[in-house]
């Protein structure tokens, strides 16, 4: 019934910029904690950045002071800002949510994944 929708994802050259987003709807009481995780081929799934419902930031070593995670709690979304992207950035980028759906109940969701690739 919850639903994690991504956008933004795409082809960018290395040093450039993209911004991925990422609504939530459905039945939702509350929102925590959000963030972006990636996986590239062959590897483990990655932690990229969380944000918790007050604001506070985390960020993986390999993406701190390139990426920039922001929310907007009326609007139910997450964003992750891309900057001086580089070639092992390239991964699917999955938008993940901690949501509560009734009293009492709280869960994970992960969106459906973007493919984000950075190339020349």
């Amino acid at each position: 019934q919850v639903q994690l929708v991504e956008s933004g994802g795409g082809l960018v050259q290395p040093g450039g910029s993209l911004r991925l987003s990422c609504a939530a709807s459905g039945t939702i009481l509350s929102i925590g904690a959000m963030g972006w995780d990636r996986q590239a081929p062959g590897k483990q799934r990655e932690l990229v950045a969380r944000i918790s419902s007050s604001g506070s930031t985390w960020y993986a070593d390999s993406v701190k002071g390139r990426f920039t995670i922001s929310r907007d709690n009326a609007e139910k979304t997450v964003t992750l800002q891309m900057n001086s992207s580089k070639p092992e950035d390239t991964a699917v980028y999955y938008c993940n949510a901690e949501i509560s759906t009734r009293v009492g109940s709280i869960r994970g969701y992960w969106g459906q994944g973007t493919q984000v690739t950075v190339s020349s």
